[in-house]
């Protein structure tokens, strides 16, 4: 059998803490992945939170996780602002690369990388790994089945509200529950549209396909934000509102917001809608429907991943574990993951474009395809 994957994770933050350090250091998966050592630049912490999972290293910097971690992959779990730069640092060492969301905030730097990557036989996976829903597979044929006639808008997006502030993991005293949410609201890579609005992105684009096109208003709204009795400035477009022309006269509508929602990512067509998990306000049959309809508190949508199985389905995270699943899959096994760099790459093109299109004033052709 193939040697256990060892995997080395970047930032002991929020993500990591909830979600890739409690679900990597499972005695189910001991097998397949091992976490080898994990990095964080605060003093202290990197070596709290492996002393509470059980990693055998700590490092404060992510060169010496490289060059003395003794692993083989890693999961960067950093602000999106940092992932270009320890990626191509990764790749140069020889390391395959799993992005959380989103892979980088440049075009230029997510094919630089898959560049890299395919010159040394590396493997990248790209969170969010929406695709991989089959609730997001059946919505897929659904549309293209012609379900809901003829397909004529789509609307998706998130908001930020003041979800990072009020995460568990930072209102305690110490240095693995105190941990600071300023980046999210900095550029780069702060705001939501890298942070939430992102998933949105690869629900449409894996039922719909690549856009052509991206028109968009942004700016920021609210310049600074309290945590902990302080004010955070905040410089990162928090207020994003986006029109996708997919050609043909079929749009969509994309938000990243300060506040405020407008339910479920959606379909629209001349016979019906589809919205979230529904048809026509009946439930969307898929496989592993029956699973993801048992938990009372609503996280069974999680379960019909592949890798979401025993104690990873009371966790939190679980998507994020099953997107890490998938690049060790990969490299232990030889399967490729649906979850592509490609298509995150196409995502951020979007992204991208709509932030130059709303400081030009001009509608932009995206440059992507996957």
């Amino acid at each position: 059998m193939p040697e256990p994957v060892r995997i080395g994770v970047v930032g002991a933050g929020s993500i990591a803490l909830r979600g890739l350090l409690p679900h990597l250091t499972q005695d189910d998966v001991r097998d397949r992945v091992v976490v080898q050592a994990v990095c964080d630049p605060v003093a202290g912490r990197a070596q709290a939170a492996a002393e509470r999972f059980g990693v055998p290293r700590a490092f404060e910097r992510f060169e010496d996780l490289l060059a003395e971690g003794g692993v083989d992959a890693v999961t960067l779990a950093s602000p999106i602002g940092l992932h270009y730069e320890q990626a191509r640092l990764a790749l140069e060492a020889g390391k395959h690369v799993h992005f959380n969301k989103t892979m980088t905030t440049t075009v230029a730097e997510a094919t630089d990388l898959i560049d890299k990557a395919r010159a040394r036989g590396l493997r990248l996976v790209a969170s969010p790994g929406q695709v991989l829903r089959p609730q997001v597979q059946a919505i897929r044929r659904l549309v293209a089945e012609g379900a809901i006639g003829t397909l004529c808008w789509a609307v998706t997006g998130a908001a930020f509200g003041t979800y990072h502030e009020r995460e568990r993991v930072r209102q305690g005293p110490d240095v693995l529950s105190n941990i600071d949410p300023s980046w999210y609201f900095r550029r780069p890579g702060g705001g939501p549209l890298y942070d939430m609005t992102v998933y949105g992105l690869h629900e449409l684009t894996s039922v719909l396909g690549p856009a052509r096109r991206v028109t968009a208003l942004s700016a920021v709204r609210l310049r600074e934000r309290e945590f902990q009795g302080r004010m955070v400035p905040c410089d990162a477009d928090d207020n994003t509102l986006i029109l996708l022309d997919y050609g043909d006269g079929l749009f969509a509508f994309v938000y990243g917001t300060a506040a405020g929602g407008v339910g479920p990512t959606s379909f629209f067509g001349t016979r019906g809608t589809i919205a979230g998990t529904r048809l026509n306000g009946q439930p969307i049959d898929f496989p592993g429907r029956e699973i993801a309809e048992s938990d009372p508190a609503g996280h069974g949508a999680l379960w019909v991943l592949p890798h979401v199985v025993g104690p990873h389905r009371g966790m939190e995270e679980a998507h994020v574990f099953e997107d890490v699943m998938q690049l060790v899959d990969w490299v232990r096994d030889g399967k490729p993951s649906p979850v592509t760099a490609e298509q995150a790459r196409h995502v951020i093109d979007i992204i991208e474009s709509a932030f130059r299109s709303a400081e030009t004033g001009a509608a932009q052709d995206l440059r992507t395809t996957f």
